[in-house]
């Protein structure tokens, strides 16, 4: 498909002009390398033809040969890590054509209408974005990654990654019109000069990572050290290769990019303004989800199972809430784009441990310290669980302190907590959240990092490509919290245990905000304010008016894990 035409319009011709550039970087580079070579040529021929003799001429040509035998010698282990080394892969779910017969057709009918070619594969990511991914290196080991068309070599088309969040939220015309610019995107991945212009780069990125890898500890410590050297200067031209043809590189996607567009303006332009509008919603409503819902349970060992499924409840609760999503909640009798999908809830569990794996550090299956819940589960399974384990946590740490334990001998009160912040002033609050944050860092260290070797990879890259069973590189959802902010939270979670045992309260989980309080099956008043007066100032005051205006017997034990 080399003689695809990506269009004439500015952005084609520009993205064309800049991976000329590109590739005359890469040009320019064989050339320097070569350049050695081809004076010992001629230094060589000179003497062959009777002319430059003499000493001199003797000492230039063996100068000129040994150095143009160790340029093409470095020349030639620079091309082979360059060659060799694998460009990384976004960790996704892969969808087979038998997962998702409906959602390819739907693909392959966008890109007969685009006139481009149909991406060769489908896959998801677990987040609000859709890209097109060249999967076709010799190390991705796609069996039909080159074909014989006409006697030409021609590289296959790139894969589709689409965005779990939209496939459950978005109906079906709404996904066709948002991947509409993405899939008219595979032309320019056809037209020869910009596909090895990114083949170069990649590789040149790929290598930059593979000489900044640690050597294996197999190795002897010579050896060590002579790989060291070696990728060292390996990583050294990459890098300035890379450096070199950076702005030209980036000038070109944006080129791809405005190509893309232009083609797409004639299918579903309408449609695809108010897909838009739905990804900014898509997007909120998913960082949400994540930090106030999932990261909670990820904490714990679990993870739910139905994050996209989880999506649609948040963004509708989003849409009630938000006057300016008002009617969106009406899209939902049409079609959902997961319809297309052969066995939805397999496709939504797999991308939900994938992005617990992403934003957590999760391991790659189910054990019995990480198992998944259901939504039905999570309000006693995650968020009454949460409670107990930090409140018995912050009982254990008081008792490290040496702290009066409670008068009741029969469990924990609320009281014992109160009667410590009040009366130990700001220095033992101090003292009470450096314990509380050293034992959550210790319990997430432990939990994350299993001993031994096996988290070791030999690169980036590997790290990357490798994300089976190994670990993947994390994208944190939160900075680590403060010792404050981690007293705060264990306050509430034994005021919550509290008002479960003494009160009647329940559990709960609101989509957009996480675990809750309820009572009587309404949510409760903010509690953060009244505790941070406690944490903070040592004033009980406000946090006292709010347990009486609950119920809650502070004198009473509670029942903790």
């Amino acid at each position: 498909m080399s003689d695809i035409d990506i269009g004439e319009s500015i952005g084609a011709q520009a993205a064309r002009s800049r991976a000329l550039a590109v590739l005359r970087v890469r040009s320019r580079a064989l050339a320097a390398a070569l350049l050695p070579a081809a004076v010992a040529v001629v230094l060589l021929v000179g003497d062959g033809t009777g002319h430059m003799r003499g000493d001199g001429w003797d000492a230039a040509r063996w100068f000129t040969g040994v150095l143009a035998v160790i340029v093409l010698l470095l020349a030639a282990v620079v091309t082979a890590v360059i060659v060799r080394a694998s460009p990384a892969l976004s960790p996704t779910v892969d969808l087979s054509e038998r997962a998702a017969p409906d959602l390819y057709r739907l693909v392959r009918d966008l890109a007969e209408r685009l006139d481009v070619p149909a991406p060769s594969a489908l896959a998801l990511t677990p987040d609000c974005d859709s890209w097109l991914e060249d999967r076709t290196h010799p190390a991705h080991a796609l069996p039909h990654a080159l074909r014989d068309r006409g006697g030409r070599r021609t590289a296959e088309a790139p894969v589709l990654v689409i965005g779990s969040p939209f496939l459950w939220w978005m109906r079906v015309a709404e996904l066709r019109a948002l991947l509409a610019p993405v899939v008219a995107g595979t032309a320019p991945s056809a037209q020869p000069d910009i596909a090895a212009a990114r083949r170069f780069v990649r590789g040149l990125d790929a290598a930059v990572a593979v000489a900044a890898s640690p050597p294996p500890r197999r190795f002897i410590s010579p050896v060590r050290f002579i790989r060291k050297a070696a990728f060292g200067f390996v990583g050294r031209v990459a890098r300035l290769l890379l450096h070199s043809c950076q702005l030209y590189a980036g000038e070109m996607e944006r080129g791809v990019a405005a190509a893309a567009s232009e083609r797409a303006q004639t299918v579903d332009y309408g449609l695809r303004i108010v897909a838009q509008e739905q990804v900014g919603l898509a997007y909120a409503g998913w960082d949400r989800l994540l930090t106030r819902v999932a990261l909670p349970a990820w904490r714990m060992g679990r993870w739910p199972s139905r994050l996209d499924a989880g999506v649609v409840s948040a963004l509708t609760e989003l849409s009630r809430r938000d006057r300016l999503a008002e009617g969106f909640a009406s899209r939902l009798g049409d079609r959902p784009a997961c319809d297309l999908l052969e066995e939805p809830g397999a496709v939504d569990e797999a991308a939900s441990l994938l992005a617990a794996r992403l934003f957590h550090g999760g391991p790659a299956e189910t054990g019995a310290d990480w198992s998944p819940v259901d939504w039905q589960q999570y309000p006693e399974e995650v968020v009454d669980r949460k409670w107990r384990t930090e409140a018995a946590r912050l009982h254990r740490i008081l008792d490290d302190l040496g702290v009066t334990p409670s008068s009741r001998p029969d469990g924990p009160t609320l009281d014992r907590v109160l009667a410590h912040l009040t009366t130990s002033g700001e220095a033992a609050g101090e003292n009470l959240a450096a314990a509380i944050g050293a034992e959550v860092a210790r319990e997430e260290a432990a939990r994350q990092r299993p001993p031994g070797d096996a988290l070791l990879a030999t690169s980036p890259v590997d790290v990357l490509n490798g994300w089976g069973a190994d670990p993947l590189p994390l994208f944190p959802l939160q900075p680590p919290r403060t010792g404050r902010e981690l007293l705060a939270d264990h306050v509430i979670a034994m005021v919550c245990c509290a008002a479960v045992d003494t009160a009647g309260a329940a559990p709960g989980l609101d989509w957009l905000d996480g675990p809750v309080l309820l009572t009587g099956g309404v949510r409760c008043a903010e509690l953060m304010s009244p505790v941070l007066s406690l944490t903070e100032d040592g004033d009980p005051t406000p946090l006292g008016n709010w347990l009486a205006a609950v119920g809650v017997r502070p004198e009473k034990p509670v029942r903790l894990v």
